[in-house]
């Protein structure tokens, strides 16, 4: 079973790898270069024109990777691993009318910010909706109504409370991801080290799975986890199509996300966070997209209460940029943070496992 987790991760990294330049060249033969603002750092203006929309390329290769898997291993989908996916495909959907409209209808600010919010909330609410749905045979639906750490805790807080918790993970990751979208690899390279952090996630829930409680060594420290097996093939699926779409765009970028890309990578972590029952967790593995939406927020804050700004710019990158630091210099940096939380993240992950032993 474990072979679907491998096909899965080599069929995205193939298909991105070969794939996204017939997409550069597809964006550049029609003019979809990105637009680039006036007050950010001035060594961006040189990648004006770089063409955008990339997420197109990992979004159809993770699909494909997810499905190719199935068909090659004989194995079914399952509904844990569908939800993430149309999640994911929802959410690239929104960011990419976003870029659309910035690009070819050349409005800067692209959708109406009502709209894009408009956009975000539907495909979360069917996300939430319809993740509390098809119970397995344990009674164990994709998402569960309790609050999760490394497991699920605490009571239930129903069905109606669940959607505004999903929703407010789904904005705020897809968003954190929006806003560290900022320099050539730095979202990419940082979704990768998370996407393999899920990868390892899903495949212990499976070992460790109470459906498996019989075979255990210890029945009481196990996981309710409806797919955990199929989450771990998304995972690798988005690992792999993330990976192979960075050798392209790392600096310096042949290629941008844009929204398409960024909120879609957004959905999909959040996706993974609910059903693997480890929403709170999502804050410290995904911990560069946190601390560079705190920055966001420390510096619209400041601002408005005291007219001062913290930081030179935010979101954070662009601070150190206009400190001096070279472009690689802050995204090989930020990419050593986010694997710190990735460390710490699996630390506290295993460290749960461990204690319930």
């Amino acid at each position: 079973m474990m072979n679907q987790i491998l096909f899965s991760g080599v069929i995205g990294l193939f298909l991105t790898l070969v794939g996204t330049p017939l997409l550069i060249k597809l964006l550049a033969r029609k003019g979809y270069g990105q637009y680039i603002r006036d007050d950010g750092p001035r060594e961006h203006h040189s990648k004006r024109g770089t063409p955008t929309m990339g997420g197109i390329a990992f979004i159809l290769a993770t699909i494909a990777a997810y499905f190719l898997s199935k068909l090659i291993t004989g194995k079914p989908p399952t509904f844990s691993g569908v939800l993430v996916l149309g999640l994911m495909a929802g959410m690239g959907l929104v960011g990419f009318l976003d870029d659309y409209i910035k690009i070819v209808k050349r409005r800067s600010l692209g959708l109406r910010a009502k709209a894009k919010m408009a956009g975000q909330l539907l495909g979360g609410i069917a996300f939430a909706v319809l993740s509390l749905q098809f119970a397995d045979n344990r009674g164990n639906t994709p998402a569960s109504t309790k609050l999760s750490f490394v497991q699920d805790f605490g009571w239930s807080i129903g069905p109606v409370l669940f959607v505004i918790w999903a929703l407010f993970m789904i904005l705020a990751m897809s968003n954190g991801v929006n806003l560290t979208d900022g320099l050539d690899g730095l979202a990419t390279g940082a979704s990768v080290l998370v996407f393999g952090a899920y990868t390892f996630i899903g495949v212990w829930q499976f070992q460790e799975s109470c459906a498996n409680a019989q075979t255990l060594a210890n029945p009481g420290a196990c996981y309710e986890v409806r797919d955990p097996l199929d989450l771990a093939v998304v995972s690798s699926a988005l690992m792999g199509a993330c990976l192979g779409f960075l050798w392209w765009n790392t600096s310096p970028a042949k290629i941008f996300m844009g929204d398409t890309g960024s909120l879609a990578l957004g959905g999909a972590l959040a996706g993974l966070a609910i059903c693997s029952r480890t929403e709170l967790l999502l804050a410290i593995l995904g911990g560069l997209f946190v601390l560079i939406t705190m920055s966001v927020v420390i510096q619209v804050g400041s601002f408005r209460l005291t007219g001062k700004r913290v930081f030179r710019m935010a979101p954070l990158q662009h601070h150190f940029e206009l400190k001096g630091w070279s472009e690689v210099l802050v995204v090989v940096r930020f990419w050593i943070i986010q694997g710190i939380c990735v460390i710490v993240g699996l630390g506290l992950f295993y460290a749960g496992w461990a204690a319930d032993k």
